[in-house]
C-alpha cells in the first residue's frame, strides 16, 4: 500500500489531536490558566492554557507550508505574544491573563484540524522544498516535510506530554 507522505504525518497528528482531547477532560475552565501547586509554592511548569495557546500558534504555520487553497488560519492578535516560544507561562488565577479555555481550543481544534485536511490534500512534492524558516530549525529540519513531521508529531506531543504531567499534579490523573 502506497500512501503519501501528508498522510503519514496527519496519521500521526490525528493520534496527538485525539490525545489532546482526552487531556482536557476534566480539567475545569477556572483551573486551566493555573499552574500545579505542591500545597507550598506553585510548580513552574506549562498549564493547560499556555500548551494549548503556544502549539495553536504552528497550525496556521503548517497550514501556509503546505502552499494550500485552504483559507488562511486567523490566531487571534494576543496568542502571539502571551503564548510564544519566548513567553513565560504565568499563573492565572483570577483568569486575566489567557484567554478562556473555551476560546483557546477552539482555535487549537479548529487550526490542527485544519491542518489535518491540508495534509491529506498534500502531494509529496509539496514536502520537499527546503525549509524556508532558516538558522537553527533548517539545520534540524532540512526541508518543509521534515518541519512539519516535526511539528505534527514531536513537538505536539512534547507539550502534550507536559500536559499529562500537569493532570497528575492536579490529581486528575492520565487520560
Amino acid at each position: 500500500m502506497s500512501r503519501s507522505l501528508g498522510n503519514i504525518i496527519a496519521d500521526s497528528l490525528e493520534l496527538g489531536l485525539g490525545y489532546g482531547e482526552r487531556l482536557l477532560e476534566g480539567v475545569a475552565a477556572d483551573s486551566f490558566g493555573r499552574l500545579a501547586n505542591t500545597g507550598r509554592s506553585p510548580i513552574r511548569s506549562n498549564h493547560p492554557a499556555f500548551i494549548y495557546g503556544h502549539l495553536s500558534l504552528y497550525a496556521p504555520q503548517i497550514v501556509t507550508n503546505l502552499g494550500t487553497n485552504a483559507p488562511k488560519l486567523e490566531v487571534p492578535d494576543q496568542f502571539a505574544a502571551i503564548f510564544s516560544k519566548d513567553a513565560t507561562c504565568r499563573d492565572d488565577a483570577d483568569q486575566k491573563i489567557y484567554p478562556s479555555k473555551d476560546e483557546v481550543t477552539k482555535v487549537f481544534f479548529e487550526g490542527y484540524r485544519a491542518a489535518v485536511e491540508a495534509l491529506r490534500a498534500a502531494d509529496d512534492h509539496v514536502l520537499q522544498p527546503p525549509n524556508p524558516s532558516g538558522r537553527r530549525m533548517t539545520e534540524l529540519f532540512p526541508t518543509v516535510g521534515s518541519m512539519l513531521n516535526f511539528y505534527c508529531g514531536g513537538h505536539l506531543m512534547m507539550h502534550l506530554g507536559q500536559m499529562s504531567v500537569w493532570r497528575r499534579m492536579r490529581g486528575l490523573g492520565p487520560a
